[in-house]
């Protein structure tokens, strides 16, 4: 069971939250709950927890706070800001301490979950690591932007800006891609590109790039010859039972029943 902390000092907005993953993750996660940040840290240290959902304004100890010692004390710890404020500032010492995402109230569940879900995975790469298995990870950029990305005016530069990132994560996405790699790569500040990212896409990193792998899952899907597994191994995904839990919630259905669905089709 993954171990997950949520801290809001709003006590309806966090026992909604508490409900909304209780019903969408209640069979994989421990969920715990803290009405500030002091709670949070004590609840952090005694359960040894994997995940936090903190919300920012919190009295005494707010979530920026919080979020830095919660890195400092277990750095492989997956942090995700859910917020009612949009602001750049925020966002900046956000990155700062390498959280996860950056999430604005009102948050979509589907959107929320996503993010819950590559957390999950973060979690199980973090054990192999402690076993000292070998993980793969980007270590040198593979892709460079072209100058021109700087020209023309802002609506024509913020196009191209999308395209050079669809392209890159269109054929990266098989990678253990994360939002500060991309943004390296782009070079790009990690705070300017997470604001820019929601500029072009009008939705996170997480969720982009999921939507990535199943659109490349779906394409494969329609190839009789090759099983689930590898198709899950192909996209991204090593463990073929997560593979099918995210293609499932993104689509409906799990990827042989969509299989069946072309071949009916046809």
């Amino acid at each position: 069971m993954y171990r997950v902390l949520i801290a809001d000092d709003e006590l309806i907005e966090r026992k909604v939250l508490y409900k909304t993953l209780t019903s969408e993750l209640g069979d994989q996660c421990t969920i715990w709950q803290a009405a500030n940040g002091r709670e949070a840290l004590e609840l952090f240290d005694e359960h040894d927890i994997q995940i936090a959902v903190l919300d920012i304004e919190m009295p005494g100890i707010n979530g920026i706070e919080a979020a830095q010692e919660m890195r400092r004390r277990k750095s492989q710890c997956s942090i995700i800001f859910l917020t009612a404020f949009d602001d750049f500032s925020y966002a900046k010492k956000a990155i700062g301490i390498r959280v996860l995402d950056y999430l604005l109230k009102p948050c979509m569940g589907e959107e929320l979950i996503g993010v819950l879900d590559e957390a999950m995975r973060l979690a199980d790469r973090a054990l192999l690591e402690e076993k000292g298995e070998e993980v793969q990870t980007i270590t040198e950029p593979v892709f460079r932007p072209s100058a021109e990305l700087s020209a023309g005016d802002g609506q024509i530069r913020l196009h191209k800006v999308a395209e050079a990132i669809r392209q890159y994560m269109e054929e990266n996405y098989v990678r253990d891609l994360s939002m500060q790699d991309v943004a390296r790569v782009m070079n790009y500040s990690e705070a300017y590109f997470c604001k820019l990212f929601k500029q072009c896409f009008d939705k996170n990193f997480t969720t982009y790039l999921t939507e990535c792998r199943v659109e490349a899952a779906k394409k494969l899907l329609t190839e009789p010859m090759v099983n689930v597994k590898e198709i899950g191994e192909a996209v991204g995904y090593n463990d073929s039972n997560y593979f099918a839990k995210v293609f499932k919630r993104v689509t409906g259905v799990s990827p042989t029943e969509y299989r069946i669905s072309i071949f009916n089709r046809k």
